[in-house]
């Protein structure tokens, strides 16, 4: 065993005394033994333990340590502490700027177990508040961990789209300077708008293939040839992006290869020749079919749709009149009530806010006491004679006990215009016994939506196992919606249950889930996933009007 694995081993296992709170002392000399064992310049592994003790800086118990691990490959006392250390706690460690004692504060007094949960807390601003953390801090934390993900080579949308949104000014300008008559186009899992993608095709049609190939090197990407054609370079984020170079007249026959699922592709190509196309719509047309949008070639059903007409007329961003649950600084928001309504009414010129900030159960998350509850909804019914005719909905994201029953009683629920049912907690459930949980919200007759369904964090947290049928159907008898959360690590309900929320009748709202002004603008992301399910405007809650919500919600309640 080199003397390398032996400091690693050691430091690991004084972190983990410091996070369980050790003896501090105890803690130290494990502690500066690592720090010395990695500096000795002989190996340790051939040394008597009587040797061992004589070394300056390890001494007669941490030289017991060594032949311990020396002799058995391991160390009893760091097992135990593995052993009462949750794996995603572990894993934080390798967090560069978090140490054992704001590692400690994260786990015990906030109630986060993984990496993925963290980096939700970030989104949400539930650190600033912490002791020993500030913005500074938690930024510093989130960009950290944004850099762990892009090392494992997976991109959530929102990440990836935000380096493309850099990168294609950029493109089109080198264009411009090279051949103003090129086609080009974005293809892949990122034009069909997947939650995670690994790499962002980019095709460009061009009759002049061989002299812009020798301009590739005046883009700053350092793009490096794979073959002919075929050109790959990495963002400084770790994002891969491949640039195809293709004669213009097969330009959309290519964009079209690029962008739909193999399935999809070889399903609509599989009657037709290998020839130019002047356009997509072209390619369709030929295969009798109707024009399929990007988000939809999946092969989920949708070229069944298209060869039958019955492909549905897709929501726009521009659909949507409104914007349900968000949360303000009554509990883990950024932002004041005022900011986030006049934010949607002047910005975003939305006609509703919908508020919904935690429960009490969320102490977390500063959840309302029920008089905070009645002091907030005083404070909304004077900012909405302020606000007229712009309206903030009464609403609570109400958390679904392990139990099933909701965190207030009907007394409480029956004074908000409508409830968004979330689980928080507890989420280390079997299938049936979440199934079973989720059931008996959605039965109370107050909930009005059913909140991120499986409390999936995308890259992090797979979420807990449902019946998603048996949910739906219990939605769809309780005049229950469902929501798509937007936030671009939840992206949840799945967009492969959508179909069959919306053939069942069940409503979906697509909410931002913001916890301050700019998370707001997640409904973009929302509404991407939302276009993959196939949802349109009539089907989509918060795509109503003041008007037809406002009758919608009072309906509800009678």
């Amino acid at each position: 065993m080199e003397n390398k694995v032996i400091a690693k081993t050691f430091k690991l296992l004084a972190q983990l005394m410091e996070l369980h709170n050790e003896n501090p002392f105890r803690t130290k000399s494990v502690a500066n033994a690592a720090f010395k064992i990695d500096k000795i310049p002989y190996p340790l592994a051939n040394k008597t333990i009587e040797e061992l003790a004589q070394i300056d800086g390890i001494g007669k118990s941490m030289a017991t340590k060594v032949d311990e691990l020396l002799r058995l490959g391991e160390l009893r006392e760091l097992q135990d502490l593995i052993a009462q250390t949750p794996a995603g706690v572990l894993e934080m460690l390798s967090i560069k700027g978090i140490g054992p004692k704001k590692i400690e504060i994260i786990w015990h007094q906030l109630g986060i177990e993984t990496i993925g949960e963290l980096y939700y807390a970030c989104h949400e601003n539930r650190l600033i508040e912490a002791k020993g953390f500030g913005e500074k801090t938690q930024a510093e934390i989130q960009k950290a961990i944004e850099f762990k993900m892009a090392n494992n080579g997976k991109f959530l949308y929102a990440t990836a789209a935000n380096i493309i949104h850099k990168w294609e000014p950029v493109l089109h300008q080198w264009l411009n300077q090279n051949d103003k008559e090129a086609l080009m186009g974005i293809a892949g899992d990122y034009r069909r708008a997947c939650e995670v993608l690994e790499e962002v095709p980019i095709v460009i049609g061009t009759h002049h293939k061989e002299q812009l190939a020798l301009q590739i090197g005046q883009l700053d990407l350092d793009f490096v040839m794979q073959e002919e054609g075929l050109y790959q370079a990495i963002s400084e984020e770790g994002l891969k992006i491949q640039l195809y170079l293709t004669d213009k007249e097969w330009f959309y026959l290519h964009f079209f290869k690029l962008t739909g699922n193999s399935a999809h592709v070889e399903t609509v190509l599989q009657n037709l020749s290998e020839q130019p196309y002047p356009s997509e719509e072209a390619i369709y047309q030929k295969a009798g079919l109707n024009f399929v949008a990007p988000e939809l070639r999946e092969n989920y059903g949708e070229i069944e749709q298209a060869r039958a007409g019955q492909l549905p007329q897709l929501i726009e961003y521009k659909d949507l009149k409104g914007s349900l649950h968000n949360h303000s600084n009554w509990s883990d928001g950024v932002h004041s009530l005022e900011q986030m309504a006049k934010y949607c009414k002047e910005v975003l010129q939305l006609s509703y806010l919908g508020i919904c900030d935690h429960s009490k159960s969320a102490f977390y998350a500063n959840g309302l006491s029920e008089e905070r509850v009645y002091a907030q909804q005083a404070q909304i019914d004077q900012l909405n004679q302020q606000l007229a005719p712009f309206k903030i909905f009464k609403g609570i994201e109400c958390d679904i006990l392990y139990s099933g029953e909701l965190d207030y009683s009907n007394e409480v629920l029956k004074t908000f215009d409508f409830v968004v049912a979330s689980v928080h907690s507890q989420l280390k459930m079997d299938k049936d016994k979440a199934t079973s949980r989720l059931i008996k919200a959605i039965e109370n007759p107050y909930t009005s939506i059913l909140g991120h369904p499986t409390g999936r964090l995308l890259l992090s947290r797979k979420g807990y196992e449902l019946d998603f049928k048996k949910v739906i159907d219990a939605c769809a008898a309780n005049r229950v919606a469902i929501e798509i959360n937007a936030n671009p690590l939840r992206l949840d309900l799945d967009w492969r249950w959508h179909r069959y929320a919306l053939e069942k009748g069940v409503l979906l709202a697509i909410n931002p889930d913001a916890h301050r002004t700019e998370g707001l603008h997640d409904m973009h992301y929302g509404t991407l996933i939302a276009r993959k399910g196939g949802l349109s405007a009539k089907q989509c809650l918060n795509a109503m009007s003041l008007e037809e919500i406002t009758a919608y919600f009072e309906q509800n309640k009678q």
